[in-house]
């Protein structure tokens, strides 16, 4: 298609104040003395709706089936992660001015701001889709804007072994992890399916229960008949109206939660998540971004800290209210998602202190850890 003519027709329907449709497009061809068939016109309209309300030359990327992160480095620099990897694309923009229209324009599709004075934003927009865009020269080699896409369907737990994400004598556990609501957290680094496998964790609840989702972005889409979602806020231009993980975990709790869901733990939301996994909401979960699962303790003790509690109080709340930590990794080579390993969060008599034993590690020989029995006990599972 005729870029002239695109920026033509563009300009008329600037000036007209109307939306790309195609039968605007039609007229605004008519009024520029060009014939074209349906096709042509159904072109033009969808290359002035993806650059005037879409996400312009990124549109494919996102419609793409698997793709779950859209990533721009400047206008020279366009990867996807489709499941497999991050790989670079044929994409490209004219120039950084283009990727800061872009990124302005999502920005305030998202009542955000995003200029010289505030050259970063992280917002949700419609669809669930997740952007941050920092500006040039904060981001030294240019603009670069971050697509992360939600879950376009629930896996299960027989999907999830079917993609080798998990083995079958993972499945076996974590049916019965939920269904002796243990309260448990799934841990990896960004990217290794965290969300994935806790929404289908969540969908084999009970149905007669009520789950809570507490989120950022909403993100989890569990199947499941009774599900109550709340998602923070960020403050509006004046400062004023934010509505924070922590402010919502506290409403949830007098929502007659029957599971109570952190879909990130990040912040000061975990010293009122302890809380309430401490005063009789069983099967409470969440996910926590960790290296490994040994990590997990000191990162739960890092964010509780940071709120307020001492060192001892926090690893008193941890050995209260959670069980179990799944891990999951990322293949460097292949960028396959796996659950690597399962632990149990157990208190060293010695020091008081809260550490995650291995229980099961999915290694090609499948080994054992010593938190095996005590893990099976708690199941209710012969060894």
């Amino acid at each position: 298609m005729d870029s002239g003519l695109v920026e033509a027709v563009r300009a008329r329907l600037a000036r007209a104040g109307v939306e790309p449709s195609a039968a605007q497009v039609a007229l605004a061809l008519r009024a520029e003395k060009s014939v074209y068939g349906d096709a042509e016109i159904l072109a033009v309209a969808r290359a002035l709706s993806a650059d005037l309300i879409g996400a312009g030359p990124l549109e494919p990327l996102l419609a793409a089936p698997d793709v779950t992160d859209v990533l721009v480095n400047g206008p020279g620099e366009v990867w996807v992660d489709d499941g497999h990897g991050l790989r670079r694309t044929r994409v490209t923009f004219p120039d950084d001015d283009a990727v800061r229209r872009l990124a302005q324009r999502l920005a305030a599709a998202a009542g955000r701001r995003l200029d010289d004075a505030c050259p970063y934003v992280d917002a949700r927009l419609a669809g669930g889709v997740r952007l941050h865009a920092v500006l040039a020269p904060v981001a030294a080699g240019g603009t670069c804007v971050s697509l992360r896409l939600p879950p376009r369907q629930t896996f299960t737990l027989d999907a999830l072994v079917t993609a080798r994400t998990l083995r079958p004598e993972a499945v076996r556990i974590l049916r019965a992890v939920v269904a002796a609501r243990l309260a448990f957290l799934i841990t990896g680094g960004a990217g290794t399916g965290k969300t994935t496998l806790l929404a289908a964790l969540l969908s084999l609840a009970d149905p007669g229960e009520r789950l809570l989702l507490v989120e950022d972005s909403a993100e989890l889409r569990p199947e499941h008949p009774h599900v109550v979602r709340l998602e923070s806020r960020p403050a509006n231009l004046e400062g004023a109206g934010g509505v924070g993980l922590r402010d919502l975990v506290r409403q949830a709790l007098r929502m007659r939660p029957d599971r109570l869901v952190v879909g990130e733990v990040r912040g000061a939301e975990v010293v009122d998540l302890l809380a309430a996994l401490n005063t009789g909401h069983e099967g409470g979960c969440g996910t926590l971004h960790a290296n490994n699962a040994a990590d997990v303790p000191a990162r739960l003790e890092a964010l509780a800290c940071a709120a307020g509690l001492s060192r001892e109080a926090v690893h008193s709340q941890l050995a209260a209210a959670l069980d179990v930590v799944v891990h999951l990794t990322r293949g460097r080579a292949d960028g396959r998602r796996r659950v690597a390993e399962i632990c149990l969060l157990t208190r060293t008599p010695s020091s008081g202190l809260v550490e995650a034993r291995q229980a099961v590690a999915f290694t090609p020989d499948l080994s054992f850890g010593p938190a095996y029995p005590a893990l099976m006990a708690l199941l209710g599972e012969p060894r």
